[in-house]
């Protein structure tokens, strides 16, 4: 195969040229730990003084879930290597990196010491990491600055002044990313009337009618017609949900290639309308044409639940279907809880906002936790703190992954403290925040750190 070969070595038939070195994970860290040993012990000194035991070693090196990642020369001399993982007992998003050491000849192999840096921060953020902390020694600030790190404050280690550093986490700011242009899109459109612009659904004027419509993405439809059939109800009844509306009916408008692939949208749309008894009202199918699919769902309330009706010093709260799993093929960006819930499971889901009537509502979207409580918080005019802690998450999903997902069902509110509940049937919820004075979204975490999640207003819509 000639994969990652340059354009020279495929036309002469030459043999790729190996790397110089290679970063891997390892199980086996008695090398690293005598490395560890000989750079910050025996050559710098650096835990040898006076209130020291003489070893680098802590109680971190004994956490299971400890990661060594080594780099190894053409050889596979040991060249360097660094330890990473979670800070708190119960992985919430907080690592921490650190322990970096790299061998004379490594020293004089220019990019080693960088290379693991970068690689101990991606294995992080694969591994769901939203805060990613390292304790760098003065004299190598400025080299982790260079790496795009961030100086937090000084802190002392075994002694010696030490810098507290923090590596950029954008993954919940690029999970709301495709909102920003709404605000200019939409500009002048007044969706949703006074009150409600920007909100889940829009009241139909004269009535107590509450509509709602969602697209999937083609590029979903097309991999997999039945679940983009079922999510197309999903979404739209979240959406009525959300701002407190019983559904009344569906209408759906369906494209694909030919019959036989139009039917298995349409199977997936019927059993999830199924599911929840709501019927389908009708609707349009056009065959001959790429995949598509929009469905529109009407509800009823006489006092519909804005998004935009929190103000700071009002808690947040997420309530969320934390049974089911990974949809096979969207692991870390669908989870599916609603697939195996029974009707009456669902419809208790879908009317808790009505029965709760808070002062804010809005279903999670696939804007994600973070990006969601922005939206909400930008549309009341206001900023959000989240804790981190606090968040309702289940077992398989790592902070990262489900702070940024579409959850199946899940729900933020915004009320007064002391207010009871929403009674969700199997969801769970829990306060997890408060909405603040300013914009944006914070990330609070158990040592009382702000980290930034999203600097800014989501959508640029403003106030409802």
């Amino acid at each position: 195969m000639t994969a990652g070969l340059g354009l020279g070595e495929v036309l002469t038939g030459a043999p790729p040229a190996r790397p110089a070195f290679t970063i891997e994970q390892t199980g086996d860290v008695a090398a690293y730990r005598a490395l560890r040993r000989e750079v910050f012990v025996e050559e710098q000194g650096l835990f040898g003084g006076p209130g020291t035991d003489g070893t680098d070693r802590d109680d971190r090196d004994d956490d299971p879930r400890l990661v060594v990642l080594v780099a190894h020369d053409r050889d596979g001399t040991l060249l360097g290597g660094v330890r990473l993982g979670p800070v708190t007992d119960h992985d919430i998003g907080w690592w921490f990196g650190g322990r970096l050491a790299v061998t004379h000849a490594g020293r004089r192999l220019r990019g080693v010491g960088a290379a693991l840096v970068r690689a101990a921060r991606a294995h992080a953020e694969a591994a769901g990491a939203l805060r990613f902390d390292a304790e760098v020694q003065a004299a190598n600030e400025r080299y982790f600055a260079r790496l795009g790190w961030r100086r937090v404050r000084e802190v002392t280690v075994a002694g010696r002044p030490h810098v507290l550093m923090r590596a950029p986490v954008g993954r919940l700011a690029a999970a709301a990313a495709s909102k920003q242009p709404l605000g200019g899109l939409l500009d002048g459109l007044h969706l949703g009337g006074a009150g409600f612009v920007g909100d889940d659904g829009a009241p139909v004027p004269g009535t107590d009618v509450i509509a709602a419509c969602d697209a999937i993405l083609p590029s979903m439809v097309e991999r997999d017609p039945e679940w983009a059939g079922w999510c197309g109800v999903l979404v739209n009844l979240n959406d009525l949900a959300a701002m407190g509306a019983a559904p009344l009916g569906l209408l759906d408008s369906v494209a694909g290639r030919d019959a036989a692939f139009v039917g298995r949208v349409l199977a997936g749309l019927r059993d999830a309308a199924r599911a929840y008894d709501v019927p389908v009202l009708g609707g349009h199918t056009q065959l001959g044409v790429p995949a598509a699919l929009s469905v529109t769902a009407l509800g009823r309330t006489d006092a519909p639940v804005p998004g935009g009706g929190g103000r700071p010093g009002q808690r947040v709260r997420l309530t969320a279907d934390l049974g089911g799993g990974w949809r096979p093929g969207y692991s870390g960006r669908q989870w599916d809880s609603t697939s195996t819930r029974r009707t009456s499971e669902l419809r208790a889901m879908l009317g808790a906002v009505g029965a709760a009537r808070p002062a804010a509502a809005k279903d999670v979207s696939m804007a994600g936790v973070a990006g969601t409580l922005g939206m909400l918080a930008e549309a009341g005019g206001c900023g959000a703190v989240l804790d981190v802690a606090a968040v309702p998450r289940p077992a398989g999903a790592t902070a990262g992954d489900w702070l940024t997902c579409f959850p199946g069902f899940a729900v933020l509110t915004a009320d007064d403290a002391g207010r009871p509940a929403l009674d969700a049937g199997p969801a769970t919820g829990a306060e997890c925040g408060e909405l603040v004075p300013g914009g944006g979204v914070a990330l609070r975490w158990p040592d009382g750190e702000l980290t930034d999640a999203l600097p800014a207003a989501v959508t640029g819509m403003g106030r409802a």
